[in-house]
């Protein structure tokens, strides 16, 4: 448990860190990277084993809302997911954590049903590497994205799981 305090709080430091919005260009597809985003309340860090990744999905208020009244399969609209990503490695001054090195990228789900009908609700956005450039070429890019989460289509297309801290009562 205090490994994963000091993970999510070293994070948490880490976004702060690597945001600055201004003059970043929109996605292919037209979507601005929030600017807000790094103010967003975690859903649940993950790491990848298969590329030495860790990774903070956070969420607006919309999905803050929508986890703490269940209702999270499916996501309502207004929803907004973000992920950041960075290398890991091990740390060198306590072999037993796993801590954040470079900034890989920043991606968004945007949740709208209607609007983004044929690609399950969500639109994708992504941003990469330090300076922050626009994922893809053009629109067509959604479409990797929205195939990548074809194996999760059965919880709204969404990986993520969100966490939860156990109720503490103070007295």
């Amino acid at each position: 448990m205090r490994t994963a305090a000091i993970l999510i709080g070293i994070l948490t430091l880490a976004m702060f860190i690597v945001c600055s919005t201004e003059g970043v260009e929109r996605s292919p597809n037209g979507i601005a990277l929030p600017q807000d985003f790094a103010s967003w309340q975690l859903v649940a860090p993950s790491y990848r084993t298969d590329n030495g990744t860790i990774r903070t999905i956070l969420g607006n208020k919309a999905a803050q809302e929508a986890i703490l009244s269940g209702k999270v399969n499916p996501w309502p609209d207004g929803v907004i997911l973000a992920k950041i990503v960075w290398k890991a490695q091990v740390s060198p001054d306590w072999q037993g954590a796993i801590i954040p090195t470079d900034f890989v990228h920043v991606e968004f789900m945007v949740k709208d049903s209607k609007l983004y009908r044929e690609t399950g609700g969500w639109d994708f956005a992504g941003w990469v590497g330090k300076d922050l450039e626009p994922y893809g070429k053009d629109r067509s890019f959604v479409e990797e994205c929205f195939a990548c989460h074809q194996p999760v289509k059965s919880r709204d297309y969404v990986f993520t799981k969100p966490a939860f801290l156990p109720k503490i009562e103070t007295k």
